[in-house]
Formats: C-alpha cells, sequence, structure tokens
C-alpha cells in the first residue's frame, strides 16, 4: 500500500513526544494497590478498604484517561475478557436474589460486589506491559515467600514473628489483641501472618505459590525450586488445610514438569511422601488429619463423613437445595438460611461445631446451590473464554502469563473442596487472579511500547 503524506497537525491534544499512539501503557501506581491488598489480608477490613479505594481511584482514572488521545492504561481484549470474567461470576448474583431466601441480603451482597469492576481493570492494568507484571508478580512472589519463611518460624518456636508484631500493634492501639483467646486457645494448626481467627493460611500459601515458585525457579533454576517447592510444601502440610495439600499437589505437577521433566518430578513427589511421613510422626495435628483421612476407605456414610469433616452432610443439603431451587438457588449466602430446612440429619451434632453450614465447601454445588443452573451456565461461560484466550494467545503471552493462570486454575479445581467463592475473602482473591490472568495474556506484545504512565 503506498504511502501517503502526513495530515497537518491538529488542535487536538496527542500523546507525548515519543509515545506511541493508543499504546497500552498500564499505570505504574497500579501494582501498589494490589500488593498492599494481598500484604493486609491478615486484616481483611483494611483490604477490603484498599480494594475499595483502588475500585475508586480506577474508575477517576480510567475517566481521565478516557478524553486524552494518547496511551491507555489495557488493552480493548483485556478489557473485555475482565469484564466478561466478572459478568459470569456477578450476574448470577443478581439473579438469585429473585426469590433468594434472604432477598435483601442477596441483594446487598450483588450491590457491594459492584466495586469488584472497576477494582479489576486496575488489576489488569497492572500487568499491563512487563515491568509492571515484573513489579507485580515478583511482589505477590514476595509476599508469599516472607508469610512461608514466617510460618516455618512458628512451626520452629511456636510463634509467628509477623502475626506477633502486628497483634502487638493491635494492643497498643485499641488495647485488645487481633483473635479472641478462645480463638488462639482452640487453634489446632500452623495459622502464619493471618492469625488463629482466620485459619487460611494453607489455601491462601497453595493458590499464590505459583509466584513464589515461578519467580524462584526463573532465577535461580532448579536448586532453587526445588528448596522454595519443600519449604512451601511443609508449610502447607502444617496449616492443615487437606484441600490446600491437593491445591499444591496440583501446582507442583503442573509447574515442575517443564523445569524437572517427570522422572525428576516423581522423585520430588516420592521426597514429599517421605516428609509426610515423618511429620505423620512428629506433629500431632498433621497426624489426626492423617488418621481422620484414613476414614475414607470405611464402608459406611459415618466413617466417610467423618473422614471429610462433615462434608458429605452439607453436600446432601446442597444437592437438596439444588432441587428445590434449580433455576437460580437460593440465592448468593443464602446457603446458611436453607440449610435447616435441607439438612439431613436435623437435630445430630454436627462435625464443625454449632450452627448450620455456611456454605457448600464445594465451588460447584455452591454455584448450584446459591445461583441455580443459571449460575452454572454462565460460570462456565466463564471458563470457556478464559480457556479461548489461552488457546488463541502466542507462545510469549502464554509465557507472561503463566504464573496468574496456573493460580487461577488450581484455586477454581472442580474436583476439591473450597473456601466460599461468593464470600469477601474467597471471592475477591479468586477475582484478583482472574484479572491477573486475563491483563497478562491480553496485554500488547512487549516490542509495541513498554512505557509507565
Amino acid at each position: 500500500m503506498p504511502h501517503t503524506a502526513p495530515e497537518p497537525a491538529t488542535a487536538t491534544a496527542g500523546p507525548p513526544p515519543g509515545e506511541t499512539p493508543n499504546a497500552i501503557v498500564g499505570w505504574r501506581w497500579a501494582p501498589a494497590w494490589i500488593l498492599a491488598y494481598v500484604a493486609l489480608l491478615f486484616a481483611p477490613g483494611y483490604a477490603e478498604t484498599v480494594l475499595t479505594l483502588g475500585a475508586l481511584t480506577a474508575l477517576v482514572r480510567l475517566v481521565l484517561v478516557r478524553f486524552n488521545t494518547g496511551a491507555r492504561l489495557l488493552s480493548d481484549p483485556a478489557w473485555v475478557l475482565t469484564s466478561a470474567l466478572f459478568a459470569a461470576y456477578w450476574l448470577p448474583e443478581l439473579i438469585s436474589a429473585i426469590d433468594a431466601v434472604d432477598p435483601g441480603r442477596a441483594l446487598r451482597e450483588a450491590a457491594v460486589d459492584l466495586r469488584y469492576l472497576p477494582f479489576l481493570w486496575l488489576v489488569a492494568a497492572a500487568v499491563a506491559t512487563r515491568q509492571g507484571q515484573r513489579t507485580t508478580f515478583g511482589g505477590l512472589g514476595i509476599i508469599i515467600g516472607l508469610w512461608t519463611v514466617d510460618a516455618l518460624l512458628q512451626g520452629l518456636t511456636g510463634t509467628s514473628p509477623l502475626f506477633f508484631g502486628i497483634d502487638s500493634l493491635k494492643q497498643a492501639i485499641s488495647g485488645h489483641g487481633m483473635c479472641s483467646d478462645a480463638e488462639i486457645a482452640s487453634v489446632d494448626r500452623l495459622s502464619g501472618v493471618l492469625g488463629p481467627c482466620n485459619l487460611k493460611l494453607g489455601q491462601v500459601i497453595a493458590s499464590f505459590s505459583p509466584f513464589v515458585l515461578y519467580a524462584v525457579g526463573r532465577r535461580f533454576r532448579l536448586g532453587g525450586w526445588l528448596i522454595a517447592a519443600a519449604a512451601v510444601g511443609v508449610v502447607v502440610v502444617l496449616a492443615g488445610s487437606r484441600a490446600s495439600w491437593i491445591t499444591y499437589g496440583l501446582v507442583l505437577v503442573l509447574s515442575g514438569w517443564r523445569l524437572l521433566g517427570w522422572k525428576r518430578l516423581l522423585g520430588v513427589f516420592a521426597f514429599g511422601v517421605l516428609a509426610l511421613a515423618v511429620l505423620d510422626q512428629t506433629t500431632p495435628q498433621v497426624h489426626d488429619r492423617l488418621a481422620r483421612t484414613a476414614h475414607i476407605v470405611s464402608a459406611d456414610v459415618e466413617g466417610l463423613d467423618s473422614a471429610l469433616s462433615g462434608r458429605t452432610r452439607i453436600w446432601r443439603a446442597a444437592l437438596c437445595m439444588v432441587g428445590e431451587h434449580p433455576l437460580n438457588g437460593v440465592g448468593a449466602r443464602g446457603f446458611r438460611e436453607a440449610f435447616p430446612a435441607c439438612d439431613p440429619q436435623p437435630g445430630r451434632t454436627t462435625s464443625w461445631g454449632e450452627g448450620p453450614a455456611l456454605h457448600a465447601h464445594q465451588l460447584l454445588l455452591e454455584v448450584l446451590a446459591e445461583t441455580g443452573a443459571f449460575g452454572l451456565l454462565l460460570w462456565l461461560a466463564g471458563a470457556a473464554l478464559a480457556w479461548r484466550a489461552w488457546a488463541v494467545a502466542d507462545a510469549r503471552a502464554r509465557e507472561a502469563a503463566r504464573p496468574a493462570m496456573l493460580a487461577l486454575l488450581v484455586t477454581v479445581f472442580p474436583f476439591n473442596t473450597h473456601l466460599a467463592f461468593y464470600s469477601t475473602f474467597w471471592g475477591g482473591l479468586t477475582l484478583l487472579l482472574a484479572a491477573l490472568y486475563a491483563g497478562s495474556l491480553l496485554a500488547q506484545p512487549p516490542d509495541e511500547g513498554d512505557a509507565t504512565a
């Protein structure tokens, strides 16, 4: 096509000199919001404040950029996929409120969760450039690495240095600690920086471990990867959540085979089994969980329920809810209200303590029970869009997004038990991983401009 002479300059403001028109430049301050949010998970209220302020800031920033004819914060494909993944999560909430068990709560949940959309655009903008990806992924790796070292120190000394410092500061400011005496006394696992009143360390470490393993593997190759994998593995086991054991096992398989090959990876798992046997003999909490897991071979329902910590009773109740509300469920976060009417063993002591079950402890059953077939279809549509984006991306884009892809994949792995995806804590982290995946996979090619705003 023949070259044409450039048009005369107009009075309209254009991109700054040296900047490609319509380049995807991200936002250099966006990684700070993501890292602050994750780093403050020990205090969920503060973390949610950071999320909300980040969402408002993102809206203001996007409006300002909208009137600029130059660079953009994120690419159109990243914007579309991030928005679509949010819709796949949020629309089931909204539709479930129509005839929910508690319509008011379902509507409130849907209204409050709207803040996630601009926050996810902020997350995608954070990884829109190579520098943004390095800062964000590297920062997440450092945070999870510090939490791992802190948890190992707790395993050796009985005290988490990070939580001790946070709790001491809380005592000095408010006169009381982060957790109650009863919560501290009842803790039966490694709690780390999250503390004994938020026993989710295993799930968080396992889900975010790809950022540590990929960073260490790139920098220190095989030796570093093996040391990091062993350290994280010990923490995940001592943190006590058997669901996180499965999650971390998937991480090792999907990240380790490319670096080690299958034969050496089998050796890693053999070493892991040996280490688990040692922990079984030396750590009462690990021994109790392995002994409880052994009940799964029992032929009766009670043995299976004991092995799964009451999950079979919860899952049967969830199936009852699906049968009674097949189209749009009992309402997001309405599981606890609907549980008594669907409890297969009413009046019997539960494995989880007093009160009804709070959620289904399984992704597919949670989505079906709380948002019905409509919700499951939208979740599947979101998964299909995420997979399609991966399938058509080039090798460079896949490599850039691989840590986020793996973290998201193992977090939503359907053949596992889960935390509540429509809760503030786990829902926020899952959507964060989804936006990191979409933003890093569909960022502009590095050679099309790598400036920062």
